[in-house]
This record gives C-alpha cells, sequence and structure tokens, in this order.
C-alpha cells in the first residue's frame, strides 16, 4: 500500500489563470472534445486542468453524468459530522465566508479528506441549481467519483485551485466556478477536508479565492488550538493512539494535555540488527506493538499463558512474556494496567479503529486513505495475523459492494489489491465502455487468466 501521507504544502500562488491568461471557454470546450475522442490534449489547456482529465478518465468517470456516492444516510452524516474536528471550524467558515457571501450566487462547502461533503451553506438558489448535479451533503466529491472540481482537485494536488465553467470534466458541472483549498493539522501537515466556494461569476474571481485562503488559514489557527494534532474525531481526542497500519513497527501517540516526555522516561524503536534501543520518538519496537495491538484488540485483558499463543506462532514461554511486557512498561508506563491479567489501564485508540469507524459511515474513500496498508506486515504472531486478515476483508468487501469504480481503482493500485481478480473483474463491469479503465481491466483480467491457468 503506498504512503498516504499529506503532501508538502504548497506557499506558491494558487492553481488559478493569471490576469489575461483566462481560458476562453469554447476553446476548453473544444479542447475537451479532442480529449474525450482521441485522448490528446490541444494547447491552451492549464496543465493543472491537464492533469485532472487524465486522472478523471483513467478512473472511469462518465464525462456527460457526475457520480457523486451518496449512500450515507441523514442519521449517519450528522453522527459523522458531529464528531468530526472541522465541526469546531464552522463558526468561523459561517463569519468569514458564509456570512461574507450573502446575497451572491455562490454556496460554501466543507468536506472532510475523502472529499465527502460534511456542509453546504450559502444561497438557497444556488443549492438548488447544484444539488440538481448531486453537490449536496453527504455525497462524495473526489475527482475519482465527478472528474475535474475544485474541491476534488484540490485533494488530489494539495493544493488551492479554481476550475472555471468548461475546466470541470463532467458537462452537467461546467455552468458553475469553484475555488476551494486544503484544510491542514498545522501539527502533522495532514489534510483533514477542504473548503470551498462554488457558484456563478463570482466564485471565478480572483477575490473569492483569495477569501477561501485566508479563510482556511484563520480555521487552521483555530483547529491547532484546540483539536489533538491528527485527530480526525473529537471523540478520541482525550486517548493515546497507536499506529500499526504499513509498519514495521508501531507509533504511539500522546494524548493531548500529556506531560512533556510522554509516554514515559523512554520508548523503543526497531534496529538494523533485529534488536531495540531507546528513542524519545514514539516508536515501538515489532514485539511491543504486538503487545499494545493485542492489548487493545482484547479489552478484558489477556493472561501471559494467552498472550503467549497469540504472540508466536511456536512456543513461547510465560516468563518470555512477562519480560517482554515489563520492557514495554517503561515505554508505554501508566498505558499498561494489570499483570493478572494483562490489560491496558485506560483507552487505546489504534488506527485499525479509524479504518472501521469510516466504512461504519459509509465512507469508503475515507477508509482507502486511512488504510496506509496491512497490520504491522512483518509481523508473524498469529493474534496479529487475525486482526490483519479481518481488517483487510473489511476493506475489500466493502470496496467491492461500494459500486465505486474509483474506489475499486484505488485498491488495484495498491499492493494488496494489484492482483486482485475479483476487483478486476468488478471494475469490468463498473467502467464505462471503451474508456480506459474498463480496457485496462480487461488487459489485467486476460493477464491474471494466463497466470492462474
Amino acid at each position: 500500500m503506498t504512503d498516504h501521507r499529506a503532501p508538502a504544502r504548497s506557499d506558491g500562488p494558487a492553481a488559478r489563470p493569471g490576469p489575461g491568461a483566462t481560458p476562453r471557454p469554447a476553446s476548453v470546450r473544444a479542447a475537451r472534445e479532442a480529449f474525450l475522442s482521441t485522448g490528446a490534449l490541444p494547447p491552451g489547456v492549464r496543465p493543472l486542468v491537464a492533469e485532472s482529465w487524465r486522472r478523471s478518465a483513467r478512473s472511469g468517470v462518465d464525462p456527460d453524468s457526475p457520480q457523486p456516492d451518496t449512500s450515507i444516510t441523514d442519521l449517519d452524516l450528522g453522527a459523522y459530522r458531529s464528531q468530526h474536528p472541522l465541526a469546531r471550524a464552522m463558526p468561523i467558515v459561517r463569519d468569514l465566508l458564509v456570512a461574507g457571501l450573502a446575497g451572491e450566487s455562490a454556496v460554501v462547502a466543507m468536506t472532510d479528506d475523502a472529499g465527502r461533503l460534511l456542509w453546504v451553506e450559502g444561497s438557497s438558489s444556488v443549492r438548488d441549481q447544484v444539488g440538481r448535479i448531486g453537490f449536496v451533503e453527504g455525497a462524495v466529491w473526489r475527482e475519482e467519483r465527478v472528474g475535474t472540481n475544485a474541491p476534488g482537485t484540490a485533494l488530489a494536488t494539495g493544493r488551492p485551485v479554481q476550475v472555471l465553467g468548461a475546466e470541470h470534466f463532467t458537462r452537467p458541472v461546467q455552468s458553475f466556478n469553484c475555488a476551494a483549498a486544503p484544510v491542514r493539522d498545522l501539527h502533522t501537515g495532514r489534510v483533514l477536508g477542504v473548503l470551498d466556494v462554488t457558484g456563478g461569476r463570482v466564485a471565478g474571481s480572483g477575490l473569492v479565492l483569495s477569501l477561501v485562503r485566508a479563510s482556511v488559514a484563520a480555521v487552521e489557527r483555530e483547529l491547532a488550538e484546540h483539536v489533538a494534532p491528527g485527530g480526525r474525531f473529537a471523540g478520541a481526542a482525550s486517548a493515546p493512539q497507536l499506529d500499526v497500519l504499513g509498519r514495521s513497527g508501531g507509533v504511539l501517540r500522546a494524548a493531548p494535555g500529556a506531560a512533556a516526555g510522554w509516554p514515559g522516561p523512554a520508548t523503543y524503536a526497531t534496529v538494523p540488527d533485529g534488536g531495540t534501543h531507546a528513542a524519545p520518538s514514539g516508536r515501538l519496537s515489532l514485539r511491543h506493538s504486538e503487545i499494545l495491538l493485542l492489548l487493545a484488540a482484547h479489552p478484558r485483558g489477556l493472561g501471559a499463558d494467552e498472550l503467549a499463543v497469540l504472540l508466536h506462532p511456536g512456543e513461547l514461554s510465560d516468563v518470555t512474556v512477562r519480560a517482554e511486557v515489563s520492557r514495554l512498561r517503561r515505554a508505554a508506563g501508566p498505558l499498561l494496567g494489570g499483570s493478572r491479567p494483562y490489560r491496558l489501564g485506560g483507552p487505546l485508540r489504534t488506527d485499525l479503529d479509524t479504518v472501521r469507524d469510516l466504512l461504519a459511515v459509509g465512507d469508503v474513500h475515507g477508509a482507502l486513505t486511512a488504510y496506509a496498508g496491512p497490520v504491522l506486515p512483518r509481523s508473524v504472531a498469529p493474534g496479529v495475523e487475525q486482526l490483519r486478515d479481518e481488517l483487510s476483508a473489511e476493506v475489500r468487501g466493502a470496496i467491492l459492494a461500494s459500486g465505486d469504480p474509483g474506489a475499486v481503482g484505488r485498491w488495484l493500485a495498491s499492493d494488496e489489491g494489484a492482483d486482485d481478480h475479483a476487483a478486476w473483474r468488478r471494475l469490468a463491469g463498473l467502467a464505462v465502455p471503451g474508456s480506459p479503465a474498463a480496457a485496462r481491466a480487461r488487459a489485467r483480467l486476460a493477464l491474471l487468466d494466463r497466470a492462474l491457468g
């Protein structure tokens, strides 16, 4: 699985045409038609737009009909929004943008990091208009679903962008302009979502893009003061987190407000010879990561003999288990509780929980983003292998059931999904006939069929 860390932040100019360089709509439409029929891009299309069109075509987006995912229920969306750290930012957004654009032909939208529209507010008439193309609260507006658009392209590039009329990939969206910028966690650089303005002529102005960027800066400062670093859900803010997805050794992150130096006088990191050494970084050895993960998965606790069975495919003595837990106490301190049985001394959140939370609300793209790879892929501990297989099956099952060609394509682009015959067959059935995605799926299926005899 590829590394999903946020791209480096760009402090350069936003991706919009400069004065006098705005493409003429007729020439952009002609270029789009040529691209759709031949795959070649004539001159005159902005590089940002050209690359987005290519990504949209590779994802199998229907150029005549946006297909945003709107499967989340109102009840699930309400629960998800209430826990999302961006909920704290909405009063600022309403003061700076929604109120500032009152009377203008525009709406203000905030997405999460998977492109799901959490809030869409502003002009009621424009809300009705964009609602007819599926730009509604709860819908996913990633490039993989609807093609080039400011929120989706801002997520794809990690930059502020402005998309003007005919530059949109899908024809029904070309009636609108939009300007958007990513919102980041200033502690980690991670993208939390995107702030967007969509509407008529005003949304295509340089002034609106400047307002969006200024509003994002205010939002990020507010979140930096009040939201846990890297935290997606406010409910998780008081618990430390263990990250194990795609890692050779876990990373233990302190809860907000923890004393300096938490989780203890030393933490441990794997070294090339397979041993451990003290390192004040929050990184854990593979064995200590396995123990914490297993205890998090068994909140009632595990006896030394039970832990031994889950840690080693052969035989592991109780004495060895007790020695490892004793070493771990120096790294995790009060996070470990009793020893009869071994259990956690308080709540511990893992990145497995984050993936499952997103799957529970139907956010497949968000789950894919959070799923940075298999659980501790180097571990041969039976208990970890079971957790690894369970989570992989849950993610894969949700992707195949989603009916989302973009999500299936993302799974197939990962190491786990690259040779998934059922997923390639699913993509072949979902992709628009004759599209690059459909052709690629058929070609890959033929290769896999030959390899499998």
